[in-house]
């Protein structure tokens, strides 16, 4: 049917990312358009939707598809229609895919046993489909290439750079014949380069391979080399904006999320904070540069607030929901601003460079004080952006242990925690350069009284936890979720809740898939393959492995991490965005996410803050 439209599954593709530029394929090594999301992209723009090679007219036979490093794909495979009669492989066809900023090349290597002739032929088409579109399954069509191999539309223009380009219809095509024997291989290659006029993303002056930075010694070899490929991956992701092209930050993940995200950028940069402080320092003036001045309901801007994404232009996901290029529906971000503003400047960022962003610093504490002594919570008043605005932003993310949509407005209760941090670590910054500080240490300190009075929920069985959130009607979402992990370590729990906190982590409910399920087993709404209600996300478990440790549940924290890691090993270390959230008992390996995307920036950067953890924890 036409309106039989799905999104694009992710979990058997292979992807090769040097942001904003990135490449997906299929597991037999093919982009030929018939998998949603493959090819290459530049931005939020795909510049070649399928790229098909034969050899004297038939497809090769795979026998490898691997990544190769951040930024390549290896494929190896045989022209089984040339082989004689014994049975091993007479010609071998080697594709050697890379993307470096603005450039997609394939690298073509054949070489045989014996002496051989044929014809190889690659047939390459464009959509210059936008992102929205393939994500949403919306059918795109191949466009006529102009005689030189090039397509241009809407500001973006790429075009095939090769020896022998010719166009026949639709496709740009590449023919070599080909003459090899054992001592004499065949080494071909064609590039796509792109441009776009209206990118709002760029690439960094560098790359840098931290890979050095990877110490020895760890508690596990697993993190060891979980934190090596995450390091890469992550340098795959940096970013910078043309406005601020000297200030880096990571774009959240590979092959959605390929630029600027408020919430992701800041958690990413956090969980780098043992790396170093520059990071930190850049993706902040990054965000204060984009931060809210007025009230404007369509896009959710408001003074002080932190911004959720931006992209090119206006993007459309599907019903009523479509987002404007900048958008400011978050409601944490704003506070982890703040909160990364502390920790960078307690981890070495220099004061000069910390005082130039105290009017953002007093303009996001105002904003999250201009609640007033109620919580922050979020309602989207444009009824076409995003219904949930916490980190869990799908449709049905907060609901009650029995089942049922929580109604807005919506005050989630983690957001609670950050803004007490925010508030507390703020008014330290704002003291040391000479400002006033206790009206937000007053703040948070009511704040605190407020979440213990309203938060807590004691269930029949005598269980006691925090809830999710409040309703719009200010009751206690009783749901049992990881949310509650991010409460430890911002100061609004006492010891003793906090020892209640840690033992609802570690329980069977939460500890028992590869990782922190993100809703208990025993939710009537629970599905280990739901985005936010049962599966594992990296990062969420990294967080609260970090909280754990830090009030001092070592233990607890070191159960989260075993399924972690066992689930990094299954992965090949480039853990996904998230994975289902099945008992280790009754699967082998983590189930997949189909849709997940990797690399993902805060799964990739949940390595570096288990490795911090387990260096405080002893392990």
């Amino acid at each position: 049917m036409a309106d039989d439209v799905r999104t694009p599954w992710l979990s058997d593709l292979v992807c090769a990312v040097s942001a904003p530029t990135q490449v997906w394929c299929g597991p037999d090594g093919e982009v030929d358009g018939t998998r949603g999301v493959e090819g290459f992209w530049h931005g939020d723009v795909r510049v070649v939707r399928s790229a098909v090679l034969t050899v004297d007219a038939e497809r090769v036979t795979p026998v490898l598809v691997a990544p190769d490093g951040a930024a390549g794909i290896l494929t190896v495979g045989v022209a089984r229609n040339l082989a004689d009669a014994h049975p091993d492989p007479t010609v071998r066809v080697q594709r050697r895919r890379t993307v470096t900023p603005g450039v997609g090349r394939e690298d073509l290597l054949v070489t045989a046993t014996v002496p051989t002739a044929c014809t190889l032929r690659v047939e390459i088409t464009s959509d210059l489909a936008p992102m929205d579109a393939v994500r949403g399954g919306r059918p795109t069509e191949p466009l006529a290439p102009a005689e030189d191999g090039s397509w241009a539309a809407d500001g973006v223009s790429a075009a095939v750079v090769a020896d022998g380009v010719s166009v026949t219809g639709a496709a740009v095509v590449l023919t070599w014949r080909v003459e090899v024997s054992p001592r004499n291989p065949w080494r071909g290659a064609w590039e796509v380069r792109a441009e776009d006029a209206h990118a709002v993303v760029a690439a960094p002056p560098s790359r840098a391979d931290r890979s050095s930075r990877v110490p020895a010694g760890t508690f596990d070899v697993r993190l060891t080399r979980w934190v090596a490929r995450a390091l890469a991956d992550l340098d795959g992701l940096r970013m910078t904006h043309p406005a601020r092209p000297d200030d880096v930050f990571v774009a959240a993940g590979a092959p959605w999320y390929l630029t600027l995200f408020g919430r992701d950028a800041l958690w990413t940069a956090r969980m780098l904070l043992p790396l170093g402080w520059e990071l930190a320092a850049s993706t902040l003036r990054v965000l204060a540069a984009f931060q809210g001045v007025r009230h404007d309901p369509a896009t959710g801007e408001e003074p002080g607030k932190v911004l959720h994404e931006v992209r090119r232009a206006a993007a459309q996901h599907g019903g009523s929901m479509a987002l404007p290029p900048v958008y400011f529906g978050t409601v944490d971000a704003t506070s982890l601003w703040v909160c990364l503003l502390h920790e960078a400047w307690r981890a070495g960022m220099p004061d000069e460079q910390v005082e130039e962003l105290l009017p953002n610093l007093e303009a996001a504490l105002a904003w999250q004080e201009s609640f007033g002594d109620g919580f922050l919570h979020y309602v989207d008043a444009s009824g076409t952006g995003l219904a949930n605005q916490g980190w869990k932003d799908s449709h049905d993310s907060v609901q009650w242990n029995a089942g049922g949509f929580a109604q807005a407005p919506i005050a989630l209760c983690e957001v609670q925690g950050y803004a007490h941090q925010a508030a507390v670590g703020g008014a330290e910054v704002l003291e040391r350069f000479g400002r006033p500080g206790a009206v937000h240490r007053a703040w948070a300190q009511r704040l605190r009284t407020r979440f213990r009075a309203r938060f807590w929920v004691t269930r029949a069985d005598g269980a006691r936890f925090p809830a999710i959130a409040l309703d719009g009607a200010g009751r206690a979402v009783d749901s049992l979720t990881s949310n509650i992990g991010h409460l430890l370590g911002t100061g609004l729990l006492d010891a003793q809740e906090s020892a209640l906190v840690a033992d609802h982590l570690a329980s069977p409910v939460l500890s028992e898939g590869f990782g922190l399920r993100t809703l208990a087993s025993d939710a009537a709404s629970f599905s280990p393959l739901s985005y936010h209600n049962g599966s594992v996300w990296a990062h969420d478990t990294a967080i609260a492995i970090t909280g754990l440790v830090r009030e001092g549940f070592p233990a607890q924290a070191r159960v989260l991490a075993d399924g972690l890691l066992a689930a990094a090993e299954a992965f090949g270390y480039r853990v996904p965005e998230l994975h289902a959230g099945d008992a280790r008992a009754d699967v082998p390996v983590p189930v997949p996410y189909p849709a997940s995307c990797r690399p993902q920036a805060w799964s990739a950067a949940a390595a570096v803050a288990v490795l911090d953890a387990s260096a405080r924890a002893g392990w």
